[in-house]
């Protein structure tokens, strides 16, 4: 019997491979696990559509991705920290407060754990953090950091 793979199976193929098992491996095994769908015409243009649907819904938040991205990139936002001795900054700034900043400002909703710091911002002034929004783009926001 022909079978699509739906899941990568070890030992039988990779997801979207077309292999032939034997009838009762594939009744007792792949086809209860939803493994596999035999390889009917019908399934194969299933299968096809639901390939073609995926790419352009990918596609899609690709571009909104990079359209975010754009935007993201003119904007800024301004957090303010409390000044220790000397004038130093009392604390730190982490994802979590900038993406209050970005809610509370800019009025726009970007999860925390997007944001790429290396390390928390210590310092006063004009920093650069980059969000990733996408597998593939990366935006670029200007935080500045100012005495409270």
């Amino acid at each position: 019997m022909d079978i699509v793979l739906l899941e990568d199976v070890k030992a039988l193929g990779k997801k979207g491979q077309i292999v032939k098992v034997n009838d009762g491996y594939a009744r007792n095994f792949i086809l209860p696990k939803k493994l596999g769908v035999e390889a009917t015409a019908k399934n194969l243009n299933d299968l096809k559509l639901k390939k073609a649907n995926e790419e352009r819904v990918a596609a899609q938040q690709l571009a909104q991705a990079k359209e975010l991205a754009k935007a993201i990139g003119k904007l800024s936002v301004t957090i303010p920290m409390k000044a220790g001795e000397g004038g130093r900054a009392f604390g730190s700034v982490s994802g979590k407060e900038i993406g209050k900043a970005i809610t509370d400002q800019l009025n726009m909703d970007i999860d925390k754990k997007k944001f790429q710091l290396s390390e928390p911002i210590k310092t006063f002034g004009t920093h650069e953090v980059s969000i990733k929004l996408h597998k593939d783009v990366v935006a670029k926001l200007t935080v500045k950091v100012v005495e409270a």
